[in-house]
């Protein structure tokens, strides 16, 4: 990240660098918790969380609080040393459940954010309705029933669906979005393990079927969630993005130190010319990501007008590159590259399935249109 750091930041940024490295580094996960149900221990967790993982987009009142006062940017270093670690655990879901959450007033609500907080539980977002989709695209509906709210559909994937103790659960319904909390325990859910390409993190597949709620366990107003839905996709697009940029940066050295270090007719890799246009290529891209990066998480942190363009913008373009940079990095290590025990995959399946979470780059784009549309309009 390119951000200007005060020294409160540094240390954030370098106590989780240290943490990650010594607690999962990519030996560890390649083996040990290749397997495990969750892909971590819930100690590292919960470890993660008293270093401040879970609080950064939480107000004060509610037992939050960042480093800087942009809890976006803040919580933005913390994603780049995920990403340059291929890290696990709920990162994405519990900040943004977390920052859902916070300023509400409701029992429910208030004790869940606690848990998020502390690392004692895992509340994960299934997003079965969002603002770049086309009517009758959503998956899940929300229909008042009383005094309850009655949820029917499906989302996938979910991520840590298996593990989480609460969804917050994205539907349509008549008038616009609603967003409900509900325990994974509540009758009539159905989660089903998914099989991802991220060796490091765990994916569910999550089945409404007519799950009550009482009216108490909505967060905001039914049918018109809309905008605080747009704030919760900002915040997953400036953490996503930013831990795209981090397993850019580390498949780029890995692949700069390989082309130096390999030789073919006498002479390093590095030195030939076809070689060093493709690697030029891989460092424009890298440094306009960790540009549109950093400008999405200070736009984000500061609410302005731009936020959710630039948001959207920096998912979008990281979204293609990541993808792109990491398979070239593949290409130039040539066959040892494609191998399991070679460290390049984690990072490769990283940003891959970043570029797919919480809005495609294609969904990101007609989100932007959808926005600039609105601006014409109301000029």
């Amino acid at each position: 990240m390119w951000h200007n750091l005060t020294s409160d930041q540094e240390l954030l940024r370098d106590t989780t660098a240290r943490f990650l490295g010594d607690q999962v580094p990519l030996s560890l996960m390649r083996k040990d918790l290749r397997n495990d149900p969750a892909g971590f221990d819930p100690a590292y967790w919960q470890s993660g969380a008293e270093l401040g993982w879970t609080m950064l987009l939480v107000g004060e009142d509610d037992g939050g609080g960042s480093v800087s006062g942009r809890g976006a940017v803040d919580l933005a270093l913390i994603a780049y040393e995920f990403g340059k670690h291929a890290a696990p655990g709920p990162l994405v879901d519990c900040n943004v459940v977390a920052a859902a959450l916070s300023g509400q007033g409701g029992e429910l609500q208030q004790a869940v954010l606690g848990e998020v907080i502390s690392g004692a539980s895992i509340a994960t977002s299934a997003m079965g309705a969002a603002p770049w989709q086309r009517p009758g695209e959503a998956t899940v509906t929300i229909r008042r029933d009383g005094d309850d709210v009655v949820i029917d559909g499906s989302v996938r994937p979910v991520e840590s669906a298996k593990q989480a103790g609460y969804l917050l659960v994205t539907g349509m319904s008549e008038g616009g979005m609603t967003q409900v909390l509900v325990p994974t325990g509540a009758p009539g859910i159905e989660i089903k393990a998914l099989k991802g390409m991220d060796v490091t993190r765990r994916f569910g597949s999550v089945t409404f079927n007519g799950v009550r709620a009482p009216a108490s366990a909505l967060l905001g107003e039914y049918g018109r969630a809309g905008e605080q839905v747009s704030r919760q996709i900002q915040n997953a697009a400036v953490i996503l993005s930013a831990e795209s940029v981090g397993a850019m940066d580390a498949a780029f050295d890995m692949t700069l130190d390989w082309a130096f270090g390999r030789y073919t007719f006498g002479r390093a890799l590095a030195s030939y010319q076809a070689l060093k246009h493709r690697f030029a290529d891989m460092k424009s891209w890298l440094e306009a990501s960790h540009a549109i990066s950093d400008a999405a998480a200070e736009a984000v942190a500061d609410q302005t007008d731009l936020a959710a363009e630039t948001a959207s913008a920096a998912k979008s373009y990281i979204g293609v590159q990541g993808p792109e940079l990491a398979q070239e990095g593949v290409q130039l290590h040539g066959g040892i590259g494609v191998t399991y025990e070679h460290d390049l995959h984690f990072f490769l399946r990283r940003v891959t399935l970043n570029s797919l979470l919480y809005g495609t780059p294609a969904e990101h784009r007609r989100l932007i249109a959808q926005i600039r549309m609105a601006q014409e309009n109301a000029a």
